[in-house]
């Protein structure tokens, strides 16, 4: 653990920014994060400012744009060397450097309980659980049952990104649902985007551009979406698939696309920063996830005028217009691809209106939580 990392903190003076503390395992290109980072530029930072404690030590994607924010990084080693008694010891010597956080918001249950309960012992007044999924999968899951008791224990307050990942945290307890909200007009469907992108990335005006966002990750379902592309691909040779993300699996898919005999048609791009022009190149979006909190990417697809394919792991709440569709994983790939092929579009429109209406907009967003810290900080003094 790199205990010499954290700085001592210096008194703040009563014109500084609320600082509040958020807490998850890395900046990557993920849905949580892409929520942080939208309210973080979004926001008065003036008035408030995000720093972040991380459970990996190595860089990450967003790690540059929030120190250009104002934002800090700290980073633990946990995920390095897996020595939970180590952690606590950085986490007690952490807020013992930090008094300035009055508020600390855990977005990970994995190491949750244990944040939460050095931050009750050290006075943090305002100390919230966030949940983001609605299962849970893969190994070690007699432990992740464990953490997942614990992680509300030391929590005084409660959030989800929809009602179903609440109920799979926090049962029985009350807590507010808070939209994964994006910048609608940043989303907002633009042909001469679409023509930019789609010559830059080699597809015809012909071609039907099947996409997909997402951690390269089993939870994310990928090899699926493969082989829903293949059956596609045999009623429209024209197809392409552009797959957006990084992750895991990457040799593994790009293995599987061999095997398919797709790989000449698969488009597989690492993490950017031009996302809402990606989006602009495609022509359907299919996200048949093993479960999801919510699927941020579904609504910017569905922001961007997208037909919206997606597996019942994603949460209900996801469907904002009439755009979106929701299948079982166990029809099979064959009839994913029939319902890919059956619904397409006279014209191409955004639908703002119908994002903002099921409270997705970053500018609401912003404003209520904005207000709802520095209430609360305020309360704390």
């Amino acid at each position: 653990m790199r205990e010499n990392e954290i700085e001592a903190s210096s008194a703040v003076s009563s014109a500084a920014p609320v600082r509040v503390l958020h807490v998850l395992q890395r900046m990557e290109a993920g849905g949580t994060q892409a929520l942080l980072m939208n309210l973080y530029r979004n926001m008065d930072r003036n008035r408030l400012q995000f720093d972040f404690l991380v459970e990996y030590e190595a860089e990450q994607f967003y790690d540059a744009e929030i120190e250009s924010l104002g934002g800090r990084i700290f980073r633990s080693s946990i995920r390095e060397d897996k020595n939970i008694f180590k952690f606590v010891r950085y986490l007690k010597n952490f807020f013992d450097a930090h008094p300035e956080y009055r508020i600390v918001h855990v977005h990970t249950y994995s190491i949750g309980y244990f944040v939460l309960r050095a931050a009750r012992r050290a006075g943090v007044a305002v100390r919230v659980a966030h949940s983001h999924s609605n299962r849970m999968s893969g190994r070690a899951v007699a432990v992740k049952k464990a953490m997942k008791a614990l992680y509300p224990i030391h929590a005084n307050k409660f959030m989800a990104c929809s009602r179903e990942a609440g109920e799979f945290l926090f049962g029985d307890r009350e807590f507010e649902v808070v939209r994964n909200a994006i910048d609608v007009e940043a989303f907002a469907y633009d042909p001469e985007a679409r023509a930019a992108m789609r010559a830059e990335l080699g597809f015809g005006d012909g071609d039907l551009v099947v996409g997909s966002v997402g951690r390269l990750h089993r939870q994310k379902n990928q090899g699926f979406l493969l082989e829903v592309f293949s059956e596609v691909k045999k009623k429209r040779p024209e197809a392409k698939l552009l797959l957006v993300g990084d992750g895991p699996d990457r040799e593994v898919l790009l293995g599987r696309a061999r095997s398919l005999g797709i790989e000449r048609e698969f488009v597989l791009l690492s993490n950017r920063s031009d996302m809402p022009r990606l989006y602009q190149a495609m022509d359907v979006f299919v996200l048949p996830s093993l479960y999801e909190g919510l699927g941020i990417v579904t609504i910017e697809a569905q922001t961007a005028g997208l037909p919206t394919f997606v597996s019942k792991g994603v949460a209900a709440e996801a469907e904002v217009s009439p755009l979106f569709h929701r299948l079982d994983l166990g029809d099979g790939s064959t009839t994913w691809a029939q319902m890919v092929l059956s619904k397409p579009l006279a014209f191409r429109a955004s639908r703002l209106n119908d994002v903002r209406a099921h409270g997705f907009d970053i500018k609401h967003n912003v404003m209520m939580l904005e207000e709802w810290y520095l209430k609360e900080s305020k309360e704390h003094e």
